[in-house]
């Protein structure tokens, strides 16, 4: 079976005019991410075949005029 579920996603996005950027983040899988309005997919595509989903729904807009220091904050300097 190997990669052909990846090859095959790709394929009908592809085929549905749907933008997507693949990257890896582990060891023997392929990532395909979509965004959506509200929303991001992270599908993950084994090689077994295997393909595992994570879904990421927004919570809404914020305004915040903090926000980019929210942000920074998750990344301290040593």
């Amino acid at each position: 079976m190997g990669y052909q579920s990846f090859f095959d996603l790709c394929a009908e996005l592809d085929r549905r005019h749907v933008q997507y950027d693949v990257g890896s983040v582990r060891d023997q899988a392929l990532m395909v991410r979509v965004a959506v309005p509200g929303e991001r997919w992270e599908l993950e595509v084994f090689d077994n075949g295997n393909i595992e989903l994570e879904r990421f729904v927004s919570q809404g807009v914020e305004s915040d005029p903090d926000a980019p220091s929210k942000l920074l904050d998750y990344f301290k300097q040593d």
